[in-house]
């Protein structure tokens, strides 16, 4: 997953525009407003540590279609706004733990990605350049003694094994006064975790073993419609509609009724809406499975039929997501076709957010050459492209076209925030059982 250090926006190849364009300028027109009231909703819920937000660009529509609360990717950012990302982590981590001094980061368990890794010591870096002592640590029985990862010149990367003196969870003799999780925890909150005295952040409840998919979307729905309320828009144009479906076992072929019912009803649903926007598209619905990352679990359908007939290749790829876990609930999501392209070959490309915070830090493009307008390009074969998010999402130039390099990004800078808003209440929610 090599990152080209190039800086331009890419292509929009559609005529399908104008819904967009009228949104972007409305956002323009509307940011002191728009700002007001993200502040005013920030100081209601409180930002997630960090986040990252997948979007999807179709022209007629932009929406998010992930949100990870414990990102990798940090290598991939523009190494210029490094101190947009150290600030935010120094703003984020006083807020969290007024008196920290030590921190302890937790990784990915039994991680050899050199992508990852890289990712890790970006992370490591940041935090240690905003004032604190930093390690890192990783659950796992196999883990006897600290590993040394070499990356590039220069620079290597320890990861320690994880241990717990009563009510302390230490990484070798380093006891922290803060814990950060960049682990999803998809196979469960470990013992070490649990009962101890110090603070974690993210909350473990909010790794996969426990957070769905669907979930964040309900509140993501209701987040935009206030928003569009606020603004006279359609909350569609922001948003993907969705189902979801469980008690599934597709290697048994249970669950295949409720899931083509739910494919039909959402694939109606579009179709409507095409309609109204004259849209000349097929509408294409996104089943995944509604915990987990890694791109694992999913597929692409536009018609019921095509979950009636699943090969046996289809239902075992679909039975499982990252760390073996069965599949047997997922979220149905509206298809959102991508129409920008990257370079001279025409690479679909889709945005990705990063915030520390409720502040926008930096993002990339994920290209992928082999992949379609209507596929998950988090794939092997990816690669980023790093932009200038950080001055672009705060800097829009209401003088340009609402579609030029600044304004796109405020857009995006506003869509991921929203989504940003939508995890916070998704956390204020497990907290208070609401």
């Amino acid at each position: 997953m090599p990152v080209e250090h190039l800086q331009a926006v890419p292509h929009l190849t559609t005529a399908l525009n104008g819904p967009l364009l009228q949104l972007e300028s409305l956002l323009l027109a509307e940011q002191t407003r728009i700002e007001a009231w993200l502040r005013g909703e920030w100081r209601k819920t409180p930002a997630p540590f960090y986040a990252s937000v997948d979007l999807r660009n179709a022209g007629f529509k932009i929406a998010p279609v992930d949100t990870n609360l414990f990102p990798a990717g940090f290598n991939n950012l523009n190494p210029a706004f490094l101190p947009l990302c150290i600030q935010a982590m120094q703003a984020k981590i006083e807020q969290t733990c007024p008196t920290a001094s030590n921190i302890l980061l937790i990784a990915e368990d039994h991680t050899r990605n050199p992508f990852y890794l890289e990712s890790l010591a970006t992370l490591r870096d940041i935090i240690h350049k905003g004032g604190y002592r930093v390690r890192i640590g990783a659950f796992g029985a196999d883990m006897t003694g600290p590993r040394v990862h070499r990356l590039g010149p220069g620079r290597e990367l320890t990861i320690d094994p994880l241990s717990r003196q009563g009510d302390k969870l230490q990484a070798g003799d380093f006891v922290p006064c803060l814990i950060i999780l960049n682990n999803d925890l998809i196979s469960g909150v470990p013992p070490l975790l649990r009962d101890l005295d110090q603070p974690i952040t993210p909350p473990p409840d909010l790794g996969w073993a426990l957070r769905l998919k669907s979930e964040h979307f309900r509140h993501y729905r209701r987040v935009v419609e206030a928003f569009g309320e606020q603004l006279g828009i359609d909350p569609w144009l922001i948003k993907p509609l969705y189902r979801h479906c469980e008690g599934l076992d597709f290697l048994r072929r249970e669950g295949e009724h409720c899931l083509a019912r739910q494919v039909e009803t959402l694939l109606e649903e579009i179709g409507r809406k095409y309609d109204e926007y004259g849209v000349d598209k097929q509408p294409f619905v996104v089943i995944k499975a509604d915990a987990g990352t890694y791109g694992m679990g999913i597929m692409s359908v536009t018609d019921p039929a095509q979950v009636r007939n699943l090969n046996r290749r289809q239902r075992t790829r679909m039975s499982s997501m990252k760390g073996g876990g069965r599949v047997d609930r997922v979220i149905l999501q509206e298809g959102v076709y991508t129409f920008e392209t990257w370079g001279e070959a025409q690479s679909v490309a889709e945005p990705v957010v990063y915030m520390i915070d409720r502040f926008v830090v930096g993002g990339f493009y994920r290209v992928h050459t082999e992949r379609g307008q209507q596929e998950n390009l988090n794939a092997p074969g990816m690669h980023f492209q790093p932009l200038a998010f950080a001055e672009s999402c705060n800097n829009p130039d209401e003088h340009r076209s609402p579609d030029a390099e600044p304004n796109r990004f405020y857009t995006y800078g506003v869509i991921a925030r929203l989504a940003l808003l939508a995890a916070a209440r998704e956390m204020a929610a497990l907290h208070t059982g609401g």
